[in-house]
C-alpha cells in the first residue's frame, strides 16, 4: 500500500487530471461563447416583447370599431394601401388578428417594401413604415447574423456550437458523484464568496441544460452551414409530393425577406409550384376571377381563422399562397400549421400542405422554432424570459468566478486550469469531440484550429504559455 510522503504535495490522480482537461475545456469554450450567449439572451427578449404587445409586423396596431360595422373587401382596403405608396406593388396581405385590429399590406417598390396599416371598416390608411427597420428588426439582425452577414451567421454558428462542448463539459464538472442530486440541483445560498457563485451557477446550469439544448439546436436550423447545407436539406419537404403539378424554378425560400422568414422552416428549399395549367384541386369559386377576394374567402372556405397570410403571385407563372404557421406567429398552435397555393389562373389549388405533411425534422422544427421565439402564448413569452435570463446569469457569473480565482498581482493571466501531462480517458474524450465535429463542422474547424495553436505556438512562446498556464 502506498503512503504519502509527510509535507509531498497530494498525488494527483487519474481522475483529477481527467476533471482539469474537462475543466480547461469548459473555461476557454465558455470564454469564448459567453459574449455572444449575452447578446443572443437580450435580443431574443426584445423581439419576443415587441412582438407579444406589438406584433412582429405591427399587425396588432388597434381601431375603434363602431357597432355593427361591415369589413371592406380586401381589394377595397388594397386599393387604399397601394395609394399610400405611389408607384409600389402589394406583395402581401396580412389578416387582422382581432375585429378591432387594422390589415396590414406589404408592399414592394423598388428595393424598398413599405408595410402599410388599413382600419378594414373605413379604408383609412392608419400607419406607415419600412419593413426592416423598427427595434424587432434591429434586435433580429443582431440576433441573426450580428448585422454583418455571412461572417457573422458563422461566428454565431461556432459559438452554438461550442455551447454544446460548454454543457458536455458542464454537466461533467458538476456530476455529483460523491454528494446527493440534491447538492446540485439546489444552491447552497449559505455559502460566501467563489463558492456561493460556484453554487448558483451550477444549479442553474443543470436546470437550464434541458432548454439550452433545445434552444442551441432549433436555432443552428438558420444557421448557413448546419442548417442549410446539412440538416434543412435533408429533411425538405418533397415536392414529388405533388403529382402533375408543374414547378417554379424558385423555392419557398423566396418568398422570405431578409431575417424575416415568412414560409415554414421545412418548406424553404422546397421549389414553388407554378401557375398555368389545368392541375389542381377545386378552389376558387367557378367563373369567378382569381382576385385577392376570391383567394381571401377561399382561405375562410378551408377553415382559416385569426391571423393569416396571402402573398400575391410574383411573375408570370407564380401563384397566389395562404399561409398560416406559427414560425411566423399567425397562431400559437404549430399543429394547425397550414400553406395552400392556388393557380393564379384557373382558381386551382396545386398545394396543400399542413403539419401531418412535413417530415419528422419538419415537424421537429414546425414545433421548436415557435417555442424558441416564444410565440406560442404568454406561458411560452414568461417561460422563454426566465431561460434568457438564466443565460445571462451564467454568462455574468462565469466571468465572476474567474475575476474571483485569478492571481492577484502580476502579468495579466487568462489564468485557466493547467493541461495535465498525462492525461487518461483521452480515448472517450476524443470520440466526443469527434461526434461533435462530426455533427457541427465549423465547430470542428474551429477545434483543430485551436488545438494546432495551442500545440505549434501557446506551448513555444513563454509569454503566450505564461498567459494562458
Amino acid at each position: 500500500m502506498t503512503q504519502q510522503v509527510a509535507g509531498a504535495p497530494p498525488k494527483v490522480t487519474a481522475t483529477d487530471q481527467f476533471y482539469r482537461a474537462a475543466w480547461r475545456w469548459h473555461f476557454y469554450a465558455g470564454l469564448f461563447v459567453a459574449p455572444f450567449f449575452i447578446l443572443l439572451a437580450v435580443t431574443g427578449m426584445m423581439m419576443m416583447f415587441i412582438g407579444y404587445f406589438g406584433g412582429r409586423d405591427g399587425e396588432k396596431i388597434t381601431i375603434p370599431v363602431a357597432q355593427n360595422a361591415q369589413v371592406l373587401p380586401v381589394s377595397v382596403q388594397a386599393d387604399a394601401a397601394v395609394g399610400a405608396v405611389p408607384g409600389g406593388a402589394i406583395v402581401e396581405w396580412l389578416k387582422p388578428r382581432a375585429d378591432d385590429n387594422v390589415s396590414v399590406f406589404r408592399i414592394r417598390n423598388g428595393d424598398t417594401q413599405t408595410m402599410v396599416a388599413v382600419d378594414p371598416y373605413t379604408g383609412a390608411v392608419v400607419d406607415t413604415w419600412i419593413r426592416r427597420s423598427g427595434w424587432y428588426d434591429f434586435a433580429d439582425g443582431l440576433h441573426s447574423d450580428l448585422l454583418i452577414g455571412t461572417t457573422g451567421d458563422r461566428l454565431l454558428e461556432i459559438a452554438a456550437g461550442f455551447g454544446f462542448i460548454l454543457l458536455v463539459t458542464g454537466l461533467y464538472l458538476w456530476w455529483p458523484r460523491d454528494r446527493g442530486a440534491l447538492s446540485v440541483l439546489v444552491p447552497d445560498l449559505a455559502a460566501s464568496g467563489r463558492q456561493f457563485w460556484k453554487s448558483l451557477h451550477m444549479s442553474v446550469g443543470v436546470w437550464l441544460s434541458v432548454f439550452l439544448v433545445l434552444f442551441l439546436i432549433t436555432g443552428m436550423a438558420w444557421t448557413g452551414v448546419w442548417g442549410a447545407k446539412l440538416v434543412q436539406a435533408w429533411s425538405t419537404f418533397p415536392a414529388e409530393k405533388w403529382d402533375n403539378v408543374p414547378l417554379s424554378d424558385d423555392t419557398h425560400a423566396s418568398m422570405n425577406h431578409g431575417n424575416l422568414s415568412d414560409v415554414p422552416w421545412a418548406l424553404e428549399q422546397t421549389p414553388m409550384p407554378a401557375s398555368g395549367s389545368s392541375a389542381g384541386a377545386a378552389g376558387t369559386q367557378p367563373g369567378v376571377p382569381v382576385t385577392i377576394d376570391a383567394v381571401a374567402d377561399l382561405a375562410v372556405r378551408l377553415g382559416l381563422d385569426g391571423r393569416y397570410r396571402i402573398a400575391y403571385p410574383r411573375g408570370q407563372t407564380g401563384v397566389w399562397t395562404i399561409n398560416q404557421d406559427t414560425m411566423s406567429s399567425d397562431a400559437e398552435n404549430p399543429f394547425g400549421d397550414r400553406t395552400v397555393h392556388i393557380d393564379r389562373f384557373s382558381g386551382q389549388i396545386l398545394a396543400d400542405v399542413r403539419f401531418a405533411d412535413y417530415s419528422l425534422a419538419g415537424k421537429s422544427m414546425a414545433v421548436g422554432i415557435p417555442f424558441h421565439m416564444g410565440l406560442m402564448g404568454l406561458w411560452n413569452l414568461v417561460l422563454n424570459t426566465i431561460v434568457c435570463l438564466g443565460v445571462i446569469f451564467l454568462s455574468v457569473s462565469g466571468l465572476v468566478m474567474w475575476w474571483l480565482r485569478r492571481p492577484k498581482g502580476g502579468a495579466l493571466r487568462v489564468f485557466a486550469p493547467k493541461t495535465p501531462e498525462h492525461l487518461p480517458h483521452w480515448r472517450g474524450a476524443m470520440i466526443v469531440m469527434l461526434l461533435l465535429s462530426l455533427a457541427f463542422p465549423l465547430v470542428g474547424i474551429t477545434l483543430l484550429t485551436v488545438l494546432t495553436m495551442d500545440y505549434l505556438i501557446v506551448k513555444r512562446v513563454p509569454l503566450l504559455r505564461k498567459a494562458f498556464a
